[in-house]
């Protein structure tokens, strides 16, 4: 192996090297992405078009479906690309902007999560304060503020990853560049960054985290002191949805970001990394409108109006 501080490529051996395999994985992701940006596009569109959809919740729902059609798009076109392309190579430049890219959704997805556990806990808690509370003023504050914990993050991640040097043959097995992955070809020391990756893993999973279920352990307890069956469920199933994706997403991200590196395990890497970035934003806007009336009655008041216009 040979020590070079200037890489100018990386290869991304990403997944089977078989050729018919490649092909059947190409055709399923695309479709994969396909329907991500589909279904969660039409979540944007409808929550744009429905007036009734103009509230705080529906607000950052489709910031979050915005962040899930980026957040697919930072990587997958990437492996598209390489599962039918011979050289399956990546320049340096265009690995940092990914691993930048890719974090600061990654991030921005986590903290946002933590903003509409804190939406449900004032909508259920305080109902008569919620307009006043969760103006359309601070829930832009919050989504900013959420943007730039993220990109603060984001930068620390990436500046103290691709500061160090790496040995050839420069080959990541992975099909994108992400942090524990790339490290593993660093021809120095990276104690320093797996004890930076636990205490950001901390702060930007943990905290979020313990946010929400802080907020949920009063949402339950607030619950349990409505006297109607049927306002107890229609509370439940406001945030039936919220704790199935939270569950989904920060499962395998704290698998992946908050172990030692010598838990390594680039084929078990790539499942997690897998579920939390293509899976979850898939199955987004399914829980999201499923169980959700307000989304299915836009979704078919969008369409007679359509229907009849034609």
């Amino acid at each position: 192996m040979q020590s070079n501080s200037s890489v100018s490529e990386f290869i991304l051996l990403g997944f089977s090297s078989e050729s018919q395999v490649r092909i059947a994985l190409f055709l399923f992701f695309l479709l994969l992405y396909l329907v991500t940006l589909l279904g969660n596009g039409l979540i944007v569109t409808l929550i744009y078009l429905d007036s009734r959809l103009h509230t705080p919740m529906y607000f950052f729902l489709s910031v979050l479906s915005l962040v899930d059609m980026s957040y697919v798009t930072t990587t997958v076109p990437q492996m598209l690309v390489n599962m039918v392309w011979p050289r399956r190579t990546i320049s340096w430049g265009a690995c940092v902007a990914q691993m930048f890219i890719f974090l600061v959704l990654g991030i921005a997805e986590c903290v946002l999560y933590a903003v509409m556990a804190y939406d449900r806990y004032v909508a259920v808690c305080f109902p008569l304060h919620y307009t006043l509370l969760m103006s359309r003023p601070c829930c832009i504050k919050m989504v900013t503020v959420c943007g730039s914990i993220s990109i603060a993050g984001s930068l620390v991640y990436t500046i103290f990853t691709m500061r160090l040097p790496y040995c050839g043959p420069y080959e990541i097995n992975h099909f994108f560049c992400e942090v524990p992955a790339v490290l593993k070809l660093a021809c120095a020391d990276t104690s320093l960054n797996d004890h930076l990756d636990f205490v950001l893993g901390f702060l930007l999973l943990l905290v979020p985290l313990s946010l929400i279920l802080a907020s949920y352990i009063r949402i339950f307890a607030s619950i349990l002191r409505i006297r109607s069956s049927q306002g107890r469920f229609k509370s439940l199933s406001t945030c039936a949805s919220h704790i199935t994706t939270v569950i989904m997403f920060y499962g395998p991200c704290m698998m992946m970001y908050m172990r030692p590196g010598s838990w390594y395990d680039p084929e078990r890497d790539k499942k997690l990394a897998l579920f939390y970035n293509v899976v979850s934003a898939f199955l987004n806007p399914i829980i999201y409108s499923l169980r959700n009336k307000d989304v299915k009655r836009a979704f078919l008041k969008v369409f007679t109006v359509t229907g009849t216009a034609q």
